[in-house]
């Protein structure tokens, strides 16, 4: 996934270092402006994915420049900041072409949320026109490695599904794949020419969860400047993947028990029913039977879901796919990082296939990654790797079978883990996280200062 390039342009240099802080910290591409000409020739002469603009600049405001941006380059998305909020602006802005409007002082949970949507939106573009120049292609999905008789009988399992349109149920822990699997489906499907859409539950706060999924009218409620259709929608004709199904909030969960029985939606603050023809494949890492007993999850919805369950092994369970998924790796990020990696030492495989691997097939890749990235000869060593460098790691104290650390040391290290991994799974956001997690954000916000975590 490419990261967001984004322009920030304002006035007050304040704001403008405290934004453009904070899109670094989260890793995107930033570039500032102090006025709306000086953006307006950083976007001609640059990648801009969006500009985030204040509304009241010298020289050129904020409609100025995202009148002139919408001219030069349409796909460029405009944000716009103010302090004043009336709605006569946000009309006109909107009307305008502008992406959306966001009011000062700026909420940056707010803010990291429409960025996430900016970036989903992103994406989805992007690998529509991916999927359009292959349409005459046999499904190849090269990232599906596997010599294991249990993925193998995954795939089998997959192309018997794709002919049909079963709501499908994906389980398994973080990182086993489970999104690759809802693309293979889909590109062996009929469907394959048409949209696949995707939503993370997890990555979204709880409040926006029945808007994303079900869209909303204009004036539904604070905030909803407009019009927005929601992913059934998006998805029609086509397949729609739910992500973390298991975090739907339970009055959500009526709501999409019709959608998927009856193939109808309503947006927020909407009366009409809108006929959809949408194919769900839904995936969680949740244990949905007990969250059943405890009311947390709709028994009707689960057998709606539950046509077709697909289990994922964990990366322990295959590890004879190991050796097959560090050479795929090596070539990827060899790649992606102009260095001359060849392979990788035996001393280091054996260490690599003695490791457990609790964030499944995504840990073994951010672990190569960062091998390559730090490797120094043809091939990655022993010491290019994250759990056989001195002095010990995370990965070390949180192998249950190394006993030479102590319990707090071990606790803590893999309660790092898991927080690390829950706040990647959400872009950040630690109420999502918090959520995921099962935890209050005040206790998640506790625990990283303990922890020091930044």
């Amino acid at each position: 996934m490419k990261k967001l390039s984004i322009l920030v342009a304002d006035d007050e240099e304040t704001q403008l270092k405290s934004l453009s802080s904070f899109l670094l910290r989260r890793e995107y591409e930033v570039y500032n402006a102090s006025n709306g000409k000086d953006a307006y020739d950083i976007a001609k002469n640059n990648m801009i994915d969006i500009v985030l603009t204040d509304y009241r600049m010298p020289e050129w405001d904020g409609m100025t420049l995202l009148k002139n941006i919408k001219k030069f380059n349409p796909e460029v998305e405009v944000v716009v900041m103010t302090a004043y909020g009336k709605i006569e602006e946000a009309v006109e802005l909107m009307k305008e072409g502008a992406y959306d409007y966001i009011t000062k002082p700026i909420d940056l949970d707010e803010l990291e949320n429409l960025l996430s949507r900016v970036q989903e939106k992103s994406d989805l573009v992007r690998e529509n026109k991916i999927l359009k120049q292959r349409i005459a292609e046999k499904f190849e999905y090269n990232e599906i490695i596997t010599q294991s008789s249990k993925m193998e009988d995954i795939l089998n399992i997959s192309a018997r599904v794709a002919n049909s349109k079963a709501t499908c149920l994906i389980r398994g822990e973080s990182g086993t794949g489970k999104e690759l699997i809802a693309k293979a489906i889909h590109h062996l499907s009929p469907l394959k020419d048409k949209p696949f859409v995707v939503v993370n539950i997890a990555s979204l706060s709880e409040n926006l969860i029945e808007s994303e999924l079900f869209g909303h009218e204009k004036g539904s409620y604070t905030g909803a400047i407009t019009q927005r259709i929601g992913r059934f929608e998006e998805a029609d004709g086509g397949t729609l993947f739910i992500d973390e199904i298991g975090e739907i909030p339970a009055y959500i969960q009526v709501k999409l028990l019709r959608a998927v029985q009856f193939n109808e939606v309503q947006r927020i603050g909407s009366n009409k029913t809108l006929k959809v023809d949408v194919r769900i494949i839904a995936a969680t890492n949740r244990n949905l039977e007990d969250m059943i007993k405890t009311n947390k999850f709709r028994e009707d919805l689960y057998y709606r879901l539950n046509v077709v369950t697909i289990q994922l092994p964990p990366l322990r369970e295959r590890k004879e796919d190991i050796p097959k998924l560090i050479d795929f790796f090596i070539q990827k990020f060899a790649i992606k990082n102009g260095k001359n990696i060849s392979g990788i030492s035996k001393e280091a495989m054996d260490k690599m296939m003695k490791y457990d691997y609790p964030g499944n097939v995504r840990e073994l890749e951010n672990i190569i990654e960062r091998a390559v990235i730090l490797s120094r000869s043809e091939y990655i060593s022993q010491e290019d790797l994250p759990f056989s460098s001195s002095p010990i790691t995370d990965f070390d104290l949180i192998n249950p079978f190394k006993v030479e650390q102590n319990y707090k040391d071990k606790i803590e290290a893999f309660e790092r883990e898991m927080l690390k991994d829950a706040l990647k799974q959400t872009n950040g956001n630690q109420s999502a996280a918090a959520r995921l997690l099962g935890i209050t954000e005040r206790h998640l916000r506790s625990r990283l200062q303990i922890l020091n975590m930044k």
